[in-house]
């Protein structure tokens, strides 16, 4: 009975094989490809222990118009493309690859998590295909020689790749157990922040391992920088220590014992030894003898679970595992520098301490010493049996950046002076330093939900809770500290915006804006009175990844210099916000802004120019000379300037109206203006009106362009060929200074 359920489900779950008729015969393809999920299925079920609980879509068989030499077949998400060497005939070759595309296809839909790793889908489908055996038919190749050709070509999309892949395939009898534990994580619906390496998949170490060096902004997460193979895991020796110091509530004043090698951390050590002592010299024997009072957290406390998701290979047992004291547990580069941005984050106590490593610790009296002053740094060393060293590891973290560096055979002082040279390298990308935007405040909060695809935590009072991987609201992961997506950008969304979210690469923390009143007199719309009073919601992250955001959305199709103008604006009215005391917002009040996108050359090049010379705020709008007329109702204009209304006509960016009024047995007119702008937005105008003429119930209104027409006239910029310090010399330079903004903000 429950063989036959299984076989029931198994069945229920197989897509739909669509053909088109350019691929024969059609029939025979179909239940080719049906025969093969089904297999693919029953393998699923027997290494994940279940079988997916979704539906699987359409599968679309069509012949490939343009394959590569080298290619039998390719896809993507619900497409195969196959090549038919002659029409009629499904050769063995062709049947192999459609298994192949298939297993991909298998994959994105059981197991969606895994759709960035190439080396588990590409493994995967090369274990399931039947393609091993002709694989095992070529010349001999080495583990480590195949390990090499793979690690040359993580993309696994050249033969010389594949064929090193079916070698490390080949290793153990029967089906992978590293692709049986993946696919239990498939099942699991665990995230997928670790990648399958090659040492996993061929389940024992076969590289000798290089230098690794891995730059992450603690904004955005963003790699900045990487060389050598930054996501192999490696024991780690003492770089772990600051999470326990961090995991503790108290820290015990230990007495050295003398004799005793744990204790050997350096001269002059006092009679009395605390736990930021014992930090900055690196005692093991401080750490040991605290496990042995019995107080010491166990396994990382609070931080295991970071250091589980961003990598770590196994739970310590004990404190000589947490400290690395015996090389039995490993992580990676990568997910080093992961849970040091995580902990820079939630702990600034703690970095600050291992901001003195370089006056009195570990890297202290070194040539480079002086120029680490000020950057938090922890030293790691593993040793052999005879006390070599095999591995030298240092993180180091500034107000900017994280750095992790691996050395095979060196001790961490020995390459020390290599640290500055990274973070020099990292900066000569300009706009690194934090932005801050309030975010979404046209939204309530309540309906403002997150994920994070990778690892996601909140903080509380610095201790770090695991965020929900399923959509959660964003107010619950703030409330009592910052949210951190580790890994990933965070995705965003909201009942008005996307389905499927927006990414948002940074930092979420909640700080409510103080209570917003309208200046008296001046008529303010519910959604500008929204975005006037900001948001509860304040999101970090890279003052480039920020400008480019904000580009893209004032004017995705902006290029050259006066996209360079632009972008120069945004970056300069981040640090002179309309809201103060608080940061900019997202609305157009100040300057839109809807997430994360790929930073465009133009505005890394505006983000290494100088700063602009106006101390002030600098508006800008689409502009541009397109005529336009839109007619709005009497009475919602009356709303903005007053009952009555008998003439409005524009000069100089205001808005000049005349009223009847009646008091007593009087009837007077009487004059009034308001900021062009105000009653541009009240009315949803496309910019500020030239002409109002009345028509019955409505009022006609006429213009020219987009926005409230003052200071950068963006459309302007297209046209003109000046360079951007022109652009910005013609929009600002001959203007007086701009008036402050009549919302009171």
């Amino acid at each position: 009975m429950v063989w036959a359920a299984t076989v029931a489900a198994l069945l229920a779950a197989t897509p739909t094989f669509v053909t088109r008729g350019d691929v024969t015969p059609e029939a025979e393809l179909r239940r080719e490809a049906e025969s093969s999920w089904k297999a693919l299925e029953a393998r699923y079920v027997a290494e994940a222990g279940g079988a997916p609980a979704k539906v699987p879509g359409t599968v679309l068989l069509e012949r490939g118009a343009a394959l590569a030499p080298e290619r039998n077949a390719q896809g993507r998400p619900g497409r195969v493309e196959l090549r038919q060497n002659m029409p009629g005939i499904l050769d063995e070759r062709l049947r192999v690859a459609l298994r192949h595309e298939l297993a991909h296809q298998f994959l994105w839909w059981a197991c969606p998590q895994s759709s960035e790793d190439r080396l588990f889908h590409e493994a995967f489908a090369v274990a399931v295909s039947g393609e091993l055996a002709a694989w095992r038919d070529a010349p001999y190749q080495s583990l480590s020689r195949a390990a090499s050709e793979l690690a040359s070509a993580p993309a696994v999309d050249t033969p010389r790749a594949r064929r090193a892949l079916a070698r490390l395939l080949s290793e153990t009898a029967g089906f992978p157990g590293a692709l049986s534990r993946r696919l239990r994580q498939c099942r699991d619906g665990a995230r997928w922040v670790v990648p399958l390496s090659i040492d996993e998949l061929a389940e024992v170490e076969v590289r000798a391992a290089g230098p690794a060096t891995v730059v992450l902004s603690r904004h955005s997460g963003e790699v900045l920088l990487s060389e050598g193979d930054v996501r192999r895991a490696l024991p780690y020796g003492s770089t772990l220590k600051p999470f326990l110091y961090a995991a503790a509530a108290e820290r015990p004043v230990l007495a050295p014992r003398v004799g005793v090698q744990e204790w050997a951390c350096g001269p002059n050590l006092p009679a009395k030894v605390d736990g930021s002592t014992a930090l900055l010299r690196s005692c093991n024997g401080y750490f040991m003898d605290w496990e042995a009072q019995g107080t010491a957290p166990k396994a990382f406390g609070a931080w295991g679970s970071v250091l589980g998701a961003v990598g770590l290979t196994g739970t310590p047992a004990d404190m000589a595992d947490a400290i690395g004291l015996r090389s039995t547990l490993a992580l990676s580069p990568w997910g080093m520098a992961q849970a040091y941005r995580l902990l820079a984050e939630a702990r600034p106590d703690v970095l600050a301490l291992l901001t003195d490593n370089a006056a009195r610790g570990t890297l202290s009296e070194l040539p480079a010493s002086k120029a680490l002053v000020g950057v938090a740094t922890k030293t790691g060393t593993v040793r052999d049996a005879a006390s070599r060293p095999q591995f030298g590891w240092i993180a180091a973290v500034d107000a900017d950046l994280v750095v992790v560096a691996v050395r095979p055979g060196k001790m961490p002082r020995h390459f020390a002076q290599e640290i500055p040279e990274f973070l020099f390298r990292a900066r000569r990308q300009a706009g690194l330093e934090a932005a801050r935007v309030q975010v979404l405040g046209l939204v309530p909060a309540r309906d403002v939900e997150a994920q994070c695809p990778g690892a996601g935590f909140a903080l509380e009072a610095g201790t770090p809770r695991a965020a929900p991987s399923e959509w959660t609201r964003l107010e619950g992961l703030t409330l009592r500290g910052a949210a951190v997506c580790l890994g990933m950008p965070w995705r965003v969304r909201f009942p008005s915006g996307p389905a499927q979210g927006r990414d948002y690469a940074g930092v979420f923390t909640w700080s409510t804006p103080p209570p917003y009143r309208p200046p008296p007199g001046v008529p303010t719309s519910p959604s500008a009175l929204k975005a006037r009073r900001g948001s509860d919601f304040v999101f970090r992250t890279t003052r480039l990844q920020y400008t480019a955001g904000v580009v893209a959305a004032e004017d995705v199709t902006l290029k050259g210099e006066a996209r360079v103008a632009l972008a120069r604006v945004i970056a300069h009215n981040e640090r002179h916000s309309r809201h103060a005391g608080r940061p900019v917002c997202d609305t157009t009040h100040c300057q839109a802004f809807r997430g994360t996108v790929r930073v465009q050359r133009d505005e890394a090049k505006a983000l290494g120019l100088p700063p602009l010379k106006w101390d002030e705020w600098l508006l800008f709008s689409q502009g541009g000379q397109e005529p336009w007329k839109e007619v709005r109702p009497r009475a919602d204009v009356e709303g903005l300037v007053g009952r009555s209304l008998v003439s409005l006509r524009f000069e100089k960016g205001r808005a000049l109206f005349i009223l009847t009024k009646t008091e007593g047995d009087s009837t007077f007119e009487s004059a009034g203006s308001l900021p062009c702008d105000l009653l541009r937005s009240g009315l949803k105008l496309p910019s500020c009106p030239r002409l109002a003429s009345f028509d019955g119930p409505g009022i006609i209104f006429e213009g020219r362009g987009r926005g409230h027409g003052e200071g950068l006239d963006v459309e302007a910029a297209k046209e003109s060929r000046l360079s951007s310090d022109a652009i910005l010399q013609e929009a600002y330079g001959r203007e007086r200074p701009l008036p402050k903004d009549d919302s009171g903000s």
